[in-house]
């Protein structure tokens, strides 16, 4: 497989909230099933950094360094070698139009291109996004590295997934690959979310706003790199 994009993926804040399989079944891609950890279901608000950013090998000024939030949901799929734990997005929000042009012309992915900034001091990492009056933000506080989570535990299960699944209508779905080392966790002193799923994703997800997160997490990251999709065939192959 080509590697399509090669970045860093660093301080990524991840609030993830417990939801009924029910408001995600019609968003699954065929030939996934959703994912569950100790029988939950999960979606998960995340805000990073993309750093060094190169398509096909080469930087595109203005478009090397910059934020994403989205929000995504967890499935897998099942081939004769191994199980491939996944994520699918129901939005993911860039700074720059050209940057969500290309994810949705080569992975089909759901992106829009709003305005957005970031801050980082010592202990602590904000990141906020708008449109005119339509603004939202996710602050949290840090502590101590925790490292890797252990094997099998909730943390693990919300950070390492290597695949990404697109829906691309009722009769495809395109599947890539993503590489990186585990990830090391940091201790979430506090947090603030200041988002209204409602009006970003949908009357479906208007019930978040009154939610608390399950967890919080902000892990350390890394560099990454992406593969260029390929469509799943029907007897699984």
């Amino acid at each position: 497989m080509r590697k399509f994009l090669t970045a860093k993926w660093h301080d990524l804040v991840m609030a993830n909230y417990e939801v009924a399989p029910e408001l995600l079944a019609g968003r699954v891609p065929l030939g996934t099933s959703l994912d569950f950890h100790d029988g939950r279901c999960f979606v998960s608000l995340v805000a990073f950094m993309f750093l060094e950013t190169r398509v096909l090998g080469m930087s595109v000024p203005f478009h090397i360094n910059f934020e994403e939030v989205n929000l995504r949901f967890y499935v897998k799929r099942e081939t004769a070698e191994e199980v491939r734990r996944g994520v699918c997005f129901v939005k993911e929000i860039v700074p720059r139009r050209a940057i969500a042009t290309v994810a949705r012309l080569f992975f089909g992915e759901p992106h829009e291109a709003w305005r957005m900034s970031h801050a980082k001091q010592e202990n602590e990492l904000i990141y906020a996004w708008w449109k005119g009056e339509n603004a939202h933000s996710i602050r949290v506080e840090t502590g101590a590295n925790l490292g890797v989570p252990a094997e099998d535990s909730h943390g693990e299960f919300i950070i390492e997934h290597y695949w990404g699944y697109t829906r691309r209508g009722e009769t495809r779905t395109d599947e890539y690959k993503v590489e990186h080392p585990k990830w090391e966790l940091l201790e979430v002193k506090t947090n603030e979310i200041k988002v209204d799923f409602g009006r970003l994703y949908g009357a479906d997800f208007e019930f978040l706003n009154k939610e608390k997160p399950f967890s919080v997490f902000v892990a350390k990251g890394s560099e990454v790199a992406v593969y260029k999709g390929a469509e799943i065939k029907q007897n699984g192959k």
